[in-house]
């Protein structure tokens, strides 16, 4: 087989698998995730279940399709930072990007309500999430770690992990609160901007100049 035609048949696969995730996501929005059977699923995309498990694990798997993504969020913007810019500049330029863009990736979007709401009523999602960012948190620390060339001992990539991603959850916690009691973005958001400004200056005073990329 030329690479052509492998090509082919790993978007095919991509799409597949993106259409089976649609469906999902679809589904439990519409009747909540503990409502939802995988037969469900594999009907409203037009596959049979066992090809739904060719590509989910588990039907947790479906509602958190972009998991891998997800998880490398923040050790991309350590990666990315720019020259002169410590690690948390990054995130506060990053963040504040995400605020005013209504970018997905801090849960500071239009919908970020709903999938919390769904989250929230599921106790398998609830568990998941405390994985997803168990595992974000250890990709993240093991990032700043390999970037700084720290000693296996230096506890300090994981504080500064620890503190930075705790700031960022209050925050987009905070927004998703206020619009669950009827605030809209165009009130909450200017607000979390301003917090957000004063939790980054915060810990400008400890964490600062850790990581200033050379």
């Amino acid at each position: 087989m030329d690479g052509m035609e492998e090509g082919l048949r790993e978007r095919k696969k991509r799409e597949t698998r993106q259409r089976i995730a649609d469906m999902a996501m679809g589904l439990f929005m519409m009747r909540g995730f503990e409502d939802v059977t995988v037969a469900e699923v594999a009907r409203a995309a037009d596959v049979s279940v066992n090809t739904v498990f060719n590509y989910f694990r588990t039907k947790e798997d479906l509602f958190m399709d972009r998991w891998d993504e997800v998880e490398d969020l923040p050790s991309k913007v350590v990666r990315e930072r720019r020259p002169g810019e410590s690690v948390l500049a990054a995130f506060r330029r990053d963040f504040l990007d995400a605020l005013d863009t209504g970018d997905w990736r801090y849960g500071l979007n239009e919908g970020a309500e709903e999938f919390g709401k769904l989250v929230g009523d599921s106790p398998s999602l609830m568990a998941r999430m405390r994985e997803l960012e168990h595992s974000t948190d250890v990709r993240l620390a093991h990032t700043v770690a390999e970037d700084v060339e720290a000693d296996p001992d230096d506890l300090s990539p994981r504080l500064v992990a620890a503190q930075i991603l705790s700031v960022t959850r209050l925050l987009s916690r905070l927004a998703v609160r206020r619009k669950w009691a009827g605030e809209s973005w165009r009130e909450i958001l200017p607000d979390v901007r301003r917090q957000a400004e004063a939790a980054f200056d915060l810990l400008e005073n400890g964490i600062g100049r850790y990581g200033v990329r050379s």
